[in-house]
């Protein structure tokens, strides 16, 4: 397994792979001919950015058998999906505000991330891990109150769309199973998830496939696989907020009302 992490260091963008507490430093591009130049930074002398630019972030929904079944909602035939805008990227660490145009209930999603790795279109499901770079940890985070205002038109991408409001990280790591891995979310300091990505309704796999079908892919591009049962709002005026997946990391972000 490799850790890959964007970062800025005196001023300078830059990537690299992460070990412990080291950043060997590389060259070129993340997603294609990369190359360690042999400088090695002290990840507490670098600021981590989002681990990479995607150019569209999709979003899951109904994609657990467990939240299914709570929900009482039926199994879909096929992904349920929505587009995110880019600008609510936010990097690992960064303090996520709630916008002063918006007053009400705002929830955490703690998710799978996958990040494209090449240029993908209408691959199959046994092609599509050729095209998965890795995985990282997500924040769907969500406006709930935006959802259903208006009862003639659910407002998902409005909803997730607020800037700041997908942060995600800190690494995009690579050779990890995701079907041996377990999402858990802390709210100021209380599990409030824990769920096996084994009962996701479509595989990373079959996702990356069936997406493809209706529109390329590209190089950093992200889906966020859905989330389980445990999703809940963030009350207090400061919100500390862990999303952890071990083999790839914890991504830590305040949020504040």
């Amino acid at each position: 397994m490799t850790s890959w992490v964007r970062f800025t260091h005196q001023g300078k963008a830059g990537f690299g792979t992460l070990a412990q507490s080291e950043i060997a430093v590389h060259d070129g591009d993340m997603f294609g001919a990369a190359k360690p130049n042999g400088q090695r930074l002290k990840l507490a002398d670098v600021e981590l950015l989002a681990p990479s630019e995607p150019s569209k972030v999709i979003a899951l929904w109904n994609n657990f058998h467990a939240l299914a079944a709570k929900l009482n909602s039926a199994v879909p035939a096929e992904p349920l999906y929505l587009l995110i805008a880019p600008s609510s990227i936010n990097a690992p660490g960064a303090t996520v505000k709630r916008p002063a145009s918006y007053d009400g209930k705002t929830v955490y999603e703690g998710e799978l991330g996958i990040v494209i790795g090449k240029p993908c279109s209408s691959v199959s499901p046994e092609q599509a891990g050729d095209f998965i770079f890795g995985y990282t940890c997500v924040n769907d985070i969500t406006a709930a109150d935006i959802l259903n205002r208006d009862p003639t038109f659910p407002q998902w991408a409005r909803a997730k769309g607020i800037d700041g409001y997908n942060p995600f990280g800190p690494a995009i790591v690579t050779g990890v199973d995701p079907s041996t891995l377990i999402v858990r979310t802390i709210l100021n300091g209380a599990e409030r998830q824990n769920y096996p990505i084994a009962d996701m309704i479509f595989s990373p796999q079959q996702l990356v496939s069936k997406i493809s079908h209706d529109m390329t892919l590209m190089p950093g591009d992200l889906i966020c696989c859905g989330t389980s049962i445990g999703v809940g709002a963030m009350k207090e005026a400061v919100n500390d907020i862990t999303i952890a997946i071990d083999g790839i990391g914890e991504l830590h972000n305040q949020f504040h009302q």
